[in-house]
């Protein structure tokens, strides 16, 4: 068995919860590496939904272990409330999720920074979720940030709060709804109640490792939302790509067997930013409502077009995918023509790599192959050959363009409408663990 990083190969939203989910009973461990609570991975169980946020979707099995890793950004209010709610349903987090001591922590007033920056951006805002997920990262990056051993620091934690006193008479949003006795009272208490979590995650994993034991490591949001890979400056605060599982969980390189890429059969965005293959039409509705395109965090409707293999294609190059995971294939059913993204134009001359200018992507237009619908159902097969065969046609094409294979295909929200087709190499070690439903 391997050690496996799971990776959104577009703007996020592509499903990764589900597929975490699906490969948890092959793995020991699964690990977060990297965000903060604006994530939203939904999973569906016989029928009952599950939205998390911080803790890893693998939580749902009852015999698997959970870690959140330095790299993420931890919101102690969301935190205990997802605890809480994971204990309503009866999933049970003592002794089994495990929480970085090294992972820096959200309060009050970066969410009040970030609203009050987004409102000061007018129509350059980001369009951030306001969950003060970017200004916790920027502490962490200008070395003042206050991580979860923190907590158990009073002397320490008073410190940190005290030096927001002055910045309550420079920022607005701070000086008169944040009460610092209040802030450190409660981020007290919330560390105390919680520190049976907090552990030195990267030891935890490494010692785990060394016993023979295999992690699946999750992540969030996508590599085009990646603050180095992504399109800058419309990107999260965190690095979304395969290489931030290493920096965000303290496990190194050579101890990672390979990368999963999970794309939607079909291409959303949230928030601000270029998105060449945007639908701003009547069938780009059809797809949100098909798709149920709306965020899981925050409720916003996703803007949704064409599969874009550009994107695709950049995402395998940043992550090294060996294999590909194609998600919400029956939100197509309808579509009398379907049409892929193929390449971009700028200034009439064919771009021969993902441009790093946004103004250059915001003007790009793409170039298009139509083809198609099979207007059959394909919603909850399992079975490959049950697809219709312009259906395998439109994967073997999306397959062809991303020069990558396709592993698994969802064909719905629940964890069984789900289609195994050919393993990687890299893959045969889980593959092997699933029922023999082989594409031929």
């Amino acid at each position: 068995m391997a050690n496996l990083i799971v990776v959104g190969a577009q703007w996020g939203d592509e499903g990764k919860g589900k597929i975490v989910d699906l490969l948890t009973p092959h793995f020991d461990i699964v690990a977060r590496y990297q965000g903060g609570h604006n994530a939203g991975h939904t999973v569906i169980v016989n029928g009952r939904k599950y939205v998390l946020h911080l803790i890893p979707a693998g939580i749902l099995h009852p015999q698997k272990q959970c870690a959140i890793g330095n790299g993420v950004v931890v919101d102690p209010v969301a935190l205990k409330k997802e605890i809480a709610d994971l204990a309503a349903g009866g999933i049970k987090c003592k002794g089994r999720l495990y929480v970085s001591n090294r992972a820096h922590v959200i309060l009050e007033y970066h969410r009040l920074v970030e609203k009050g920056d987004e409102e000061r951006r007018g129509d350059e805002r980001i369009g951030t979720t306001n969950r003060g997920i970017g200004p916790a990262y920027e502490d962490k990056m200008g070395r003042r940030g206050l991580r979860i051993c923190d907590l158990l620091n009073p002397q320490k934690l008073r410190r940190h709060l005290e030096r927001l006193r002055g910045m309550q008479a420079a920022v607005p949003s701070l000086s008169d709804t944040l009460n610092i006795d209040e802030t450190f009272e409660n981020a007290q208490a919330l560390g105390e109640e919680l520190s049976e979590y907090f552990v030195d995650v990267a030891e935890f994993l490494n010692a785990s490792i060394d016993e023979g034991k295999c992690i699946l490591f999750e992540g969030a949001q996508g590599t085009l939302l990646d603050v180095d890979h992504g399109t800058y400056p419309y990107v999260t605060a965190s690095s979304a790509t395969a290489g931030g599982a290493c920096t965000g969980t303290g496990v190194g390189p050579t101890r990672m067997d390979g990368v999963i890429g999970i794309s939607k059969a079909y291409t959303t965005r949230v928030g601000e930013g270029p998105f060449p293959t945007e639908l701003a039409d009547d069938v780009g509705e059809q797809i949100r409502r098909r798709g149920q395109e709306y965020g899981a965090s925050t409720g916003r409707p996703r803007r949704c077009g064409w599969f874009d293999a550009v994107v695709v294609r950049y995402s395998r190059l940043i992550n090294d995918l060996r294999s590909l995971v194609i998600t919400k294939l029956d939100v197509l059913d309808e579509l009398p023509e379907i049409r892929v993204c193929t390449g971009y134009r700028y200034k009439g001359k064919l771009l021969r790599s993902f441009p790093p200018e946004i103004e250059v992507l915001a003007n790009c237009q793409p170039e298009y192959l139509t083809i198609k619908g099979w207007n059959q159902k394909t919603a909850g097969l399992q079975e490959f050959g049950e697809l219709p065969a312009l259906a395998r046609d439109y994967l073997k094409l999306l397959s062809d363009l991303v020069d990558t294979e396709i592993a698994v295909v969802s064909t719905g929200p629940d964890r069984n409408e789900t289609i195994i087709l050919s393993p990687h190499s890299c893959l045969e070690s889980w593959i092997s663990h699933f029922p023999k439903r082989v594409a031929k």
